[in-house]
């Protein structure tokens, strides 16, 4: 039994774009679209040299496997909104993982998380 989401040997990333904007905390993401509304993901990084943290897109095979999953429509129809001043209302990666009941990617001990609902 898999206690961690796993990147699969073969993937598609059909869904999702990559969104360069102005964000305070990031300055690229995953957005997802239907119509006017918009969500946007980032997931955290880490540069072992400089020892530094930093928020962008998704890693590719993730699109796919959030966006398809059954309860997507569900939570985008309630955290989504309309573009205002270039940004979309926007959540990490962990969050949309754990609101969709999914398996966690594995955490790492730099990782850090947000203790307010909108970033």
């Amino acid at each position: 039994m898999r206690y961690h989401h796993k990147k699969p040997d073969i993937y598609f990333s059909i869904y999702g774009e990559r969104y360069i904007c102005d964000h305070p905390v990031y300055s690229s993401c995953t957005l997802f679209k239907i119509g006017k509304k918009g969500l946007a993901v980032i997931q955290q990084r880490f540069d072992p040299e400089a020892k530094s943290t930093w928020w962008s897109e998704l890693d590719p095979w993730l699109n796919d496997d959030l966006y398809l999953h059954p309860g997507f429509k569900k939570y985008f129809d309630k955290r989504a909104g309309e573009r205002v001043d270039g940004l979309y209302p926007t959540v990490t990666v962990r969050q949309i993982m754990w609101a969709l009941k999914m398996k966690p990617i594995t955490r790492t001990r730099w990782e850090t998380v947000f203790d307010r609902r909108n970033i």
